[in-house]
């Protein structure tokens, strides 16, 4: 199954998915996606120096998959993350 590297920018903690060029960015659909798992093990070695050197925190793999033209995490949880609340926030009054 493909996967991405997920994580949150440690400056503001938006959620971010490690990019092709080895950056990060907070689309989902501008993200590396991973189709082994040699690949997957060298990406998430990268991504745990990022965290070293305080760009991220807590980068992961993630299952993800092409739903309805989209990539979309197979989880609920990183699905959440990557796409944002559950509840329309134009209901909620200021």
């Amino acid at each position: 199954m493909p996967q991405m590297i997920i994580a949150n920018r440690l400056r503001d903690g938006v959620v971010v998915f490690l990019a092709p060029d080895e950056g990060w960015v907070p689309a989902i659909a501008a993200g590396n996606v991973i189709d082994n798992e040699a690949d997957a093990a060298k990406l998430l070695d990268l991504a745990k120096r990022h965290e070293g050197n305080c760009q991220v925190i807590d980068p992961q793999l993630i299952d993800v998959e092409v739903k309805d033209g989209q990539l979309r995490p197979t989880a609920i949880r990183e699905a959440i993350r990557a796409f944002g609340p559950t509840i329309r926030t134009d209901l909620i009054e200021a």
